[in-house]
């Protein structure tokens, strides 16, 4: 005969309580599991939807730049033909997800009727070169930057920034490059 003053929980018990343990961790792991992907999967990409000579001031080049990726980025270097202006503060040119940030290049020795590749460099090290036809200029050499400014455009970069965080902000940084 089997003593009974002993007794523990069933068979049916115990496995109902196995399995709402492993139900528990495994939405857990998958919780935890989602923020370690969100956070591995972001990348970088910025796409430059214009870049041109100013014909008010021929001096300028204008690149027009959109971040559309899923993580913040800022511009730290621009280079022309080569010739690179180190911003002073990776957050002088930042752009977060889905800003637009216009980019205003002050060099001396542009010359008129030559193309120069522009290169814009993020913090990601990431290169994103564009060309420009330069109309206006008739100083013969190599171009050098004296300067890059910076105005974004927050809240999706359109023309008059509707929505929380609309606005510009514009920030310059001025540096001489050695030829």
């Amino acid at each position: 005969m089997m003593n009974r003053s002993r007794s523990g929980i069933s068979p049916v018990v115990a496995t109902v309580i196995l399995v709402a343990i492993a139900i528990v961790i495994a939405i857990a792991v998958a919780f935890w599991a989602t923020g370690l992907v969100g956070i591995f999967t972001r990348f970088e990409k910025l796409e430059i939807t214009s870049a041109y000579q100013d014909p008010d001031n021929p001096d300028n080049i204008i690149v027009r730049v959109r971040n559309t990726g899923s993580s913040p980025t800022a511009i730290a270097e621009v280079i022309i033909n080569g010739i690179s202006v180190r911003q002073a503060d990776p957050n002088t040119c930042k752009l977060n997800v889905g800003d637009t940030l216009q980019v205003t290049i002050t060099t001396s020795g542009l010359q008129g009727g030559v193309t120069y590749e522009v290169m814009l460099k993020s913090t990601g090290g990431k290169q994103y070169p564009t060309a420009i036809l330069a109309n206006i200029g008739n100083t013969p050499g190599t171009p050098e930057i004296t300067g890059v400014s910076c105005e974004r455009q927050a809240g999706g970069g359109g023309a008059g920034g509707g929505g929380a965080g609309g606005g510009t902000q514009t920030t310059t940084t001025t540096s001489s490059s050695g030829a």
